[in-house]
């Protein structure tokens, strides 16, 4: 399958491409993605979402990098770069209500053959990552795993329209303040004041 630079290919041939053929001639390729096509990432989208089936675009590019053999001369090694951008909808844990979480992937990936070689691979590099390549490569398999990975940790508003009532109940602010801890507590500098006024050396003889 040949790709020109620019130019949209379909799922199908994402899902069985040469990555081989697609490094060597350095070719490229671009497109878009819904999160219907994606179910792994169609499942972290709220079901209330105003808008569930986001789209994301994506950008590849296989190329050859020079590297050193093991008989001492260079030969040229796959390499594919890729880049998706979008957005999906995600459900905040501190309001508990759906919000849209940009997401941006820029990966660089060494092709290799075999599981062993990419367990064995030495990752001098924290950019490069290692894959295995095949003539029937699944790239849309590959883009989601990446958008996955790049999900927060702990999914959230910047700044929440309101938090949600069950998480201000449990807070240890809201506990505080109800069981009157925050009233109770002596001022240091009230403390600091009668030990000076009973400082008998402050008193006149």
């Amino acid at each position: 399958m040949t790709q020109n630079p620019g130019k949209p290919a379909s799922p199908a041939d994402l899902r069985a491409l040469d990555l081989y053929d697609f490094a060597e001639h350095k070719r490229q390729a671009a497109g878009a993605l819904r999160v219907s096509q994606l179910p792994r990432m169609l499942a972290e989208v709220p079901a209330d979402a105003p808008e569930r089936d986001t789209a994301f675009t994506w950008q590849g590019e296989g190329s050859t990098q020079p590297e050193l053999q093991d008989d001492g001369t260079e030969a040229p090694q796959p390499y594919l770069r890729l880049a998706v951008h979008g957005s999906v909808w995600l459900m905040c844990q501190r309001c508990l209500s759906p919000y849209s979480q940009h997401l941006d992937v820029d990966a660089t990936y060494r092709i290799v053959a075999t599981e062993e070689e990419a367990d064995e691979y030495p990752l001098d590099d924290d950019e490069v990552e290692v894959i295995v390549g095949s003539r029937q490569f699944d790239l849309v398999e590959l883009i989601e795993e990446e958008l996955l990975l790049s999900l927060p940790l702990v999914p959230k508003h910047s700044v929440c329209p309101e938090v949600h009532e069950s998480l201000l109940s449990g807070s240890e602010e809201d506990e505080a303040v109800e069981g009157g801890e925050s009233d109770e507590k002596p001022n240091p500098f009230a403390v600091l004041e009668k030990l000076k006024s009973s400082d008998p050396n402050d008193k006149k003889h």
